[in-house]
């Protein structure tokens, strides 16, 4: 008897708490899909090229998936508390019916277990759907063609994992359900729904000083993090405190003033007041409004995080592209760091006689050489080396960069290590000086640099090994751009993946609280909205009231964490763009995108679901 009520109840539950079971199955989607990247074709090619940063995305992964697993805990606690909240008469009609309490919890064991099921299997399928779309994402950050690396995997370590802490959530979450009914007696369980928070007017006066009180400290925690800039706002311990102290404050007491702020402000303009259903929409918004200000705090923090670590992540990518770029800007370049006592070597010469074409295989190539800095003859103090003009006008001109021209006696000084003139840098301080001035100094290092003609994998593959046996000659040091881009896109894949994992995560706490919480508080009116409709109200007024009541609850702390988003994103892109250009157009897009799909989402399932149980009330 109780497995067939419990399958009748959880098919009822596949229709009225859609969301709730969709928010399960996205989460474990979600966890099995970062928790499997170790298979996905981008880390496979990175392992397969001995990258260090392999080992360091799994760890993080594995360190992040705790937090992301507490978040999600809480979420499906706070979620259950609701619909056990809503089905407060239906509990209490089964112990009028003289099921004793450890029936009734057993009954709630056995629907959180299928329930759990469920989502564990719908989620992992949708997992190895999307583990296939974020390999195809990562490949393609890729310059290289690595078509055959994507393929659909499922991977039983993460499986395994994603069941081991989805198990120990459903089962905290059946302990949890069975205490609080055991603990609930059946006078709250019949009339439970019918409760309602009493709502204390307010002074305006106490209301106004609450918000602009919240307006102070906001605008302070703004002050700490713009004016020490966000590296040494999070590094120093008080500081940081202090901000996030006065932030979290400020954004409760604005919440927290609309109790009396909104009300006061609605019923001096009785044409608003009276109109429609307005009244009814704001007394029923305001009428929860001591338990909702906390909940909006939570659901705004978790927005702010959702955003900021999503647009920051994309930024950061985008920024170490163009590093990518600049340290880069050959395919490769080999450093003969012996040619001042063993003399140049011919690399055309040597490498066609191991049977690499550099004519058919190469579309371009340099020799240059710098030379030691003689101050008595340059004029130059404090470097290292110089370079020949001609010879940083021919690297300028393979660069697609206009050439220089230097005034008479005069010189051109380069950057620390020479960054971005070759692949891999010149590893020295150095001037660019007239050719007849550089032809009187001797040779310090022979520099060769060079762009493949076709598949680059391929011909580095040739070419690499015919460097290694010239190092028995010479001491030579060989950067590569797939090298270099196979690290730099670890990273980027690093901060990617960490970027989404966790702002997904966020993102879908703060959409899940706010539907669970609205479609509860839906639930509970369904009798006003009877009561409305016997009134005379029009069927259109009440599905509108319903759906701006879920337009506010949704709309107001994002419209606070859009805000909170904004300095943030400021302060952090001061600090990615230390180290190149950060594309915020780009990066706002792609997160206003995210932000569109996931909360857009979950707010127009809201007020449909919102709409459907106001019209069949």
């Amino acid at each position: 008897m109780f497995c067939k009520l419990a399958l009748r109840n959880v098919r009822r539950s596949f229709r009225d708490y859609g969301v709730y079971l969709l928010t399960l199955t996205f989460g474990v989607c979600l966890f099995y899909t970062f928790n499997s990247i170790e298979g996905q074709g981008a880390l496979r090619y990175l392992a397969k090229v001995g990258n260090p940063i392999v080992n360091a995305i799994m760890l993080l992964i594995d360190i992040f998936s705790v937090v992301v697993a507490v978040v999600l805990a809480c979420l499906i606690l706070y979620a259950n508390r609701f619909l056990l909240r809503r089905r407060k008469r239906e509990l209490g009609t089964y112990l009028l019916l003289g099921l004793s309490q450890s029936q009734v919890s057993r009954l709630l064991f056995l629907e959180t277990g299928l329930i759990g099921l469920i989502s564990l299997a719908a989620g992992l399928l949708l997992g190895v759907l999307a583990s296939l779309g974020l390999s195809a994402l990562t490949l393609s950050m890729f310059e290289i063609d690595l078509s055959g690396m994507l393929a659909i995997t499922f991977s039983p370590k993460a499986a395994g994992k994603t069941v081991l802490y989805f198990g120990l959530i459903f089962l905290l979450v059946m302990v949890f359900s069975g205490v609080q009914v055991s603990r609930s007696k059946l006078i709250d369980l019949i009339h439970g729904e019918r409760k309602n928070e009493v709502l204390k007017p307010r002074p305006l006066l106490f209301a106004v000083l609450q918000l602009l009180l919240g307006v102070i400290c906001l605008a302070a925690a703004y002050a700490i993090l713009l004016c020490f800039g966000m590296a040494l706002a999070v590094a120093i311990l008080p500081l940081c405190a202090a901000m996030l102290s006065l932030g979290t404050v400020g954004t409760l007491l604005v919440f927290r003033s609309l109790s009396g702020f909104v009300m006061k402000f609605a019923q001096n303009h009785p044409r608003f007041y009276y109109s429609n259903l307005n009244m009814f929409t704001l007394r029923q918004w305001l009428s929860k409004v001591h338990t909702t200000y906390l909940a909006q705090t939570v659901v705004c923090i978790l927005l702010l995080l959702a955003i900021g670590i999503t647009a920051s992540s994309i930024g950061l990518n985008n920024t170490l592209s163009t590093m990518t770029d600049q340290e880069a800007p050959f395919d490769i370049t080999v450093q003969n760091r012996s040619a001042d006592h063993s003399g140049p070597i011919d690399f055309p010469a040597r490498l066609k006689k191991s049977g690499f074409e550099p004519e058919t295989l190469l579309s371009a190539q340099l020799d240059f050489s710098a030379r030691y800095n003689d101050p008595a003859i340059t004029g130059i103090a404090d470097i290292s080396s110089v370079l020949a003009l001609s010879d940083f006008n021919a690297i300028c001109q393979l660069q697609g960069k206009a050439p220089i021209e230097l005034p008479s006696g005069g010189y051109l000084m380069l950057d620390t290590w020479g960054d971005g003139l070759v692949t891999g840098s010149l590893g020295l301080s150095a001037a660019v000086v007239e050719d007849e001035v550089a032809q009187q100094l001797d040779v310090r290092r022979q520099y060769w640099s060079a762009n493949y003609a076709g598949d680059r994998q391929r011909t580095e593959e040739q070419l690499l090994p015919i460097l290694e046996t010239l190092q028995s000659e010479a001491q030579l040091r060989v950067d590569s751009r797939l090298s270099i881009y196979a690290d730099m896109m670890g990273n980027k894949i690093l901060a990617l993946f960490l970027g989404l994992y966790l702002g997904f995560t966020f993102l879908l706490a703060a959409a899940a609280v706010l539907a669970l919480q609205q479609l509860s508080q839906a639930a509970d009116n369904t009798r006003r909205y009877a009561i409305l409709r016997r009134l005379g109200a029009e069927e259109t007024l009440i599905s509108r009231s319903a759906a701006q009541q879920v337009a506010l609850a949704f709309l107001l702390p994002l419209g606070l964490a859009l805000i909170h988003s904004a300095v943030g994103m400021k302060a952090a892109n001061d600090v990615i763009a230390y180290a190149g250009k950060v594309d915020s157009v780009q990066s706002s897009l792609v997160t206003a995108l995210v932000l569109l799909i996931v909360y857009g989402g979950y707010f127009l399932a809201t007020a449909l679901a919102c709409g459907r149980m106001a019209r069949n009330a």
